[in-house]
């Protein structure tokens, strides 16, 4: 029997209505009891001052492997999870080779196995992710993926991005959709206008992004099934996911922690760390992506954790698009969201935990007795300097560089073992 015993902390489970100070036993990987004044003949671990929450649930994660390893590889991404309390997340498949037949995806699955986090597989909906012919989806299940996308790009065949979401349900499959119009974004880099045209450098409209989010809320609509809209980063994009939800349409959605702190303005630098796809917008456009996140029409936070290395990233035009940032994504939405009083904690762990959870229908996002120990203690208070050289990824291209955040990772466990400590 291999037990762990959490002393004093204050437990936010905003799944079984929890927030309160108790001890958590932990036993062969699973949460056995909370209460007060327990004790074990164990480990013991005193987290008093610290809140013990559901690990989070990063539901878009680019981890480069196989292919780009010079980037990331699976271990050292969820080295990175683990810094930022992530404990399950989900891969995306634009690895190379795409992760678009059942030998990548088993790859990945058993590279995984020795990893600081539980990773899950997007694989591609189409070959190659080049919309030109369908993956094979039975194929894909089997072999261990549980949601499909093209992301990195959208599925331009609306065809096979149409066959997908109607098999998806079937295979108890998600669908999360990268919603862009490629012949509107016209190969830009930033978001265009005010920034884009002082610098001289193309922009990608917002209307190429909403036209996608339309084209799959409509066919959501059409279709009666579900779609999860990814990386959500548009006033207009939010309207269009408020008004289908209230008609019923089965769609869910996330943002990312910089379309709620960041906009288009950090552009000015001439630093490629905050060039991203979507762009960062404008100041109305990360304003209307809090409302979005405060009344539900926006379920979940995820990273779109995207790792490039300093050399591909030291020209401003030409570097590619993304940036890191499962290690900053907690304390980002404790600083920008918390404590400015925008929203309370459980809500916030909601967002990052409960909801990307139930999207994926995954065993994660609570500490019900039971479920599996998967369990980050934050300082909610500790404030902290973005330090590239002291994260635990292989790449250092995160927008939040130098920032100073408030709330801190002290520890994370994984089915009740310790993968770190801060």
């Amino acid at each position: 029997m291999n037990e762990l015993l959490i002393k004093n902390a204050t437990v936010v489970s905003p799944a079984d209505g929890i927030n309160e100070q108790f001890d958590v036993l932990v036993r062969d990987g699973v949460i056995a009891q909370f209460g007060k004044n327990l004790s074990a003949d164990c480990k013991v671990i005193d987290a008093e001052g610290l809140y013990a929450i559901p690990g989070i649930v990063d539901m878009h994660v680019h981890l480069r492997d196989p292919g780009q390893t010079h980037k990331e590889d699976i271990i050292t991404g969820c080295n990175a999870a683990a810094a930022g309390g992530v404990t399950s997340l989900l891969a995306m498949p634009n690895t190379n080779p795409a992760t678009d037949n059942a030998e990548t995806v088993k790859y990945i699955l058993d590279k995984a196995k020795d990893a600081s986090a539980n990773v899950y597989v997007s694989a591609s909906i189409t070959k190659g992710l080049k919309s030109l012919e369908p993956t094979d989806l039975d194929e894909l299940k089997s072999a261990g993926a549980i949601a499909l996308s093209d992301d990195g790009r959208p599925v331009e065949n609306t065809r096979f991005l149409s066959d997908a979401m109607k098999k998806a349900p079937q295979l108890g499959m998600s669908v999360v959709a990268h919603c862009e119009d490629l012949f509107l974004a016209d190969g830009g880099k930033i978001n265009e206008g005010e920034v884009s045209q002082k610098l001289g450098v193309k922009g990608i409209p917002a209307s190429a992004e909403d036209c996608g989010t339309a084209r799959e809320i409509a066919l959501a609509a059409a279709l009666d099934v579900p779609i999860h809209i990814c990386h959500v980063s548009t006033k207009t994009s939010v309207a269009l996911i408020r008004d289908a939800k209230a008609r019923g349409v089965k769609v869910t959605a996330e943002t990312a922690p910089h379309y709620f702190s960041l906009t288009e303005k950090e552009l000015l630098r001439g630093d490629a760390d905050y060039r991203m796809n979507p762009p960062l917008r404008t100041k109305a456009d990360a304003e209307e992506i809090i409302t979005g996140l405060l009344d539900g029409t926006l379920d979940a936070i995820a990273t779109d954790h995207a790792p490039h290395t300093p050399d591909e990233k030291a020209d401003f035009v030409s570097a590619p698009n993304g940036s890191i940032g499962m290690e900053t994504s907690l304390a980002v939405g404790v600083t920008y969201l918390v404590k400015t009083g925008i929203m309370s904690f459980e809500q916030l762990i909601e967002k990052m935990s409960v909801n990307p959870a139930k999207i994926l229908g995954i065993n994660a996002g609570t500490l019900s007795v039971g479920s599996p120990a998967d369990i980050a203690l934050v300082n909610l208070d500790e404030a902290w300097t973005v330090d590239v050289e002291k994260l635990h990824g292989k790449s250092k291209n995160t927008p939040f560089k130098g920032k100073t955040l408030c709330g801190k990772v002290k520890m994370t466990i994984l089915g009740g073992k310790v993968v770190f400590e801060d």
